[in-house]
């Protein structure tokens, strides 16, 4: 059996659109057919070279995804045939079956324990939620990276409580299920801070006080205009080494808590002005934002089912895997805030 996939051959270079062969399923692997796959900044850093030299070119791409099961192997049991799935990076319950291959003529297709770039993947049993819902749609994919480590940032690493207050910086996907969970917990203010006028509109949709674009308007002020003492809370999520440096200033002394979500290119390095450290704020990281697929997914889609209406603007162009050159051109270009390929279409 053959599936249409989106790989990528060379880095700094479009993907290629080619039918590869499915392998035999091994040991903890289950065969998917996605639905939707969304489209991670990690992504276009793997695209661009950003992390890195890349010793497993020609490889499948993705990490955030929604299907049903279509074949699994005898060893797996967490889901059975038809079952529809949430696709994630972020580990599981289940066997780590680690990667696979897949045939591409005479040359090996290499790819993870996850990846959704193809109408069929094999998936390890580790990486995949069975999700019971009847109200699915594309925005389910967030499920599978924006929503555990947007959401649980805020929810489950800064522990954050009603009426304490929070900024952002970075509205894609990540730093917009940040401001639905802040909004779901009651915070106040909530500021958002981007380069995209759409993504801000976007951020006041879903639950942000104020939105300020950085390309048009300097946020040094921001603490003296919301908080006084500065935020409970800063989230960032651009991957940016610049506002890394800075996020400890926005933040109030004593208590100020700040977590970096964003990637940075691979072999960066930022700078911290100790005395912030000393004010006693803290700055730390998160993995998926300390999220556990099969306690938190139902929580975090009930929050982006309860938005579906704000969320309309998330990504407003149906892209079929055969564009997914154009869908990844659209997230650089900052014209979708989390493009979302639809293997429904043709």
């Amino acid at each position: 059996m053959k599936t249409e996939a989106a790989i990528l051959v060379s880095t700094n270079k479009p993907l290629e659109i080619v039918d590869i062969e499915i392998p035999k399923l091994k040991q903890g692997q289950v065969l998917i057919e996605l639905y939707f796959s969304g489209i991670c900044g990690t992504q276009l850093m793997e695209i661009d070279g950003k992390k890195g030299k890349d010793i497993w070119l020609p490889h499948c791409l993705g990490h955030e995804g929604i299907g049903k099961v279509v074949e699994k192997h005898s060893s797996v049991s967490k889901v059975k045939i038809d079952d529809t799935v949430v696709l994630s990076w972020i580990k599981g319950p289940g066997i780590e079956a680690g990667g696979t291959k897949y045939k591409w003529g005479k040359s090996n297709v290499n790819a993870g324990s996850i990846t959704t770039f193809q109408k069929f993947a094999v998936i390890s049993e580790n990486r995949i939620t069975k999700y019971a819902t009847k109200k699915s749609s594309h925005l389910d994919v967030l499920l599978g990276c924006a929503a555990p480590t947007g959401m649980g940032a805020v929810k489950k690493v800064l522990n954050a409580t009603s009426g304490q207050s929070l900024i952002v910086f970075g509205i894609g996907g990540i730093g917009l299920c940040s401001i639905l969970m802040a909004k779901e917990l009651g915070l106040d203010p909530i500021v958002a801070i981007d380069k995209s006028e759409a993504r801000l509109e976007l951020a006041k949709k879903c639950g942000a006080t104020a939105a300020y674009n950085s390309n048009k308007h300097g946020h040094e002020n921001l603490v003296d205009k919301f908080c006084d003492t500065g935020f409970d809370f800063a989230v960032e999520a651009t991957g940016n080494i610049r506002v890394m440096e800075n996020i400890l200033e926005h933040v109030k002394n004593k208590t100020g808590r700040s977590v970096i979500v964003g990637n940075a290119p691979h072999n960066t390095k930022f700078l911290i002005n100790p005395n912030e450290l000393n004010a006693g704020k803290s700055i730390m990281g998160t993995w998926g934002g300390n999220s556990c697929p099969e306690e938190d997914l139902q929580t975090y889609a009930e929050i982006l089912h309860k938005n579906d209406l704000n969320l309309s603007e998330l990504s407003t162009t149906k892209f079929s895997l055969k564009d997914a050159n154009l869908a990844i051109d659209s997230m650089r270009d900052l014209k979708e805030t989390r493009s979302i390929i639809d293997m429904s279409l043709a």
